[in-house]
């Protein structure tokens, strides 16, 4: 079966996707084990690298060849600049609510060897937008793409940007990887909902990822919902009907945006098919890129190309 939903021609819109969310500048330090507290631990690697949850799925998608533009809060810091820069390296355009005297988001990410990961994060409140003060997104930027991807990282303005996208004719996605205020209402507003297996269980109060999407489904009757699930691959649900994809054998070094990358790579299909591949495909190649991601340090330094991503399916 096929996504219900129409995306609308190329032509009409400046843009194949549009995200609003979060951004991030990442301190990624690789040890070879949990660090004892009061002890002083070698660090094998440490690099800095541009991460966040949208801005993720976005390089995911401009990789992948889609015309990808980002809105999003920055601080006045150094780091907002690096993150803007790299976000125009990879070709995304950006729209920047910028917040004076705010530190821009950041993550310091423990990475052991196996490529397991804590983040240790800082957003300064001041960085989400003040919808009671009547601080939105502009309805014609988010008309300018064909898909929008939000994150629950702002839930108030993430909610009132799908809204908006669905009275446009906009279809929405979401990643949502833990709950918070309002929660319910974004939920409600969007039409494809990726989320964390932790985060689709915690919610339903389901002993499943299988039981928990039923409950999401029933709940909010999104076109499709999904969870990854780390190296068991991915659960969906679209139509009443179950899809269960499993995780590409890959050389793990790194599993910091693997999830961001399948939301990536599911819109990156979905719009390069035109909405014509059925909902396996998407689901498939989503498992794709984030298998192949998770071969490098960061959440985007092995988001792949279109070849990379028809070399492992063809295996």
């Amino acid at each position: 079966m096929r996504l219900d939903l129409p995306l609308r021609p190329a032509a009409a819109a400046p843009f194949d996707v549009v995200g609003f969310g979060e951004s991030s500048l990442d301190f990624l330090a690789v040890t070879s084990g949990w660090p004892a507290r009061d002890t002083t631990t070698p660090l094998v690697t440490f690099e800095i690298a541009p991460g966040g949850q949208t801005t993720t799925a976005l390089v995911a998608c401009a990789r992948l060849g889609l015309r990808a533009h980002y809105i999003g809060a920055f601080g006045d810091d150094e780091w907002a600049g690096v993150i803007r820069r790299a976000l125009a390296a990879e070709g995304v355009h950006v729209t920047a609510v910028e917040r004076c005297g705010v530190p821009s988001r950041t993550a310091v990410i423990l990475i052991d060897q196996a490529g397991d990961r804590t983040v240790l994060e800082r957003r300064d409140p001041a960085l989400s937008l003040r919808v009671a003060a009547g601080e939105t997104v502009g309805e014609g930027l988010l008309a300018a793409g064909r898909v929008l991807i939000v994150d629950a990282t702002d839930v108030p303005a993430a909610t009132q940007a799908a809204q908006a996208a669905r009275r446009l004719g906009v279809p929405s996605v979401l990643d949502v990887d833990r709950s918070a205020e309002g929660i319910d209402g974004l939920l409600a507003a969007v039409d494809v909902i990726v989320a964390s297996d932790a985060f689709a269980k915690g919610y339903a109060g389901a002993a499943s990822v299988g039981e928990a999407l039923a409950a999401l489904e029933r709940r909010f009757a999104p076109r499709l919902v999904a969870a990854t699930m780390g190296p068991a691959g991915s659960l969906a649900r679209a139509g009443g009907r179950e899809f269960r994809t499993a995780a590409r054998p890959v050389a793990v070094r790194d599993t910091t945006g693997a999830g961001d990358a399948f939301r990536g790579g599911f819109v990156a299909a979905w719009i390069r098919s035109e909405g014509q591949a059925p909902v396996e495909a998407l689901l498939e190649y989503a498992a794709a890129v984030a298998g192949l991601n998770c071969q490098a340090l960061g959440a985007q330094a092995g988001l792949p190309g279109p070849a990379e991503v028809a070399r492992i399916l063809s295996m």
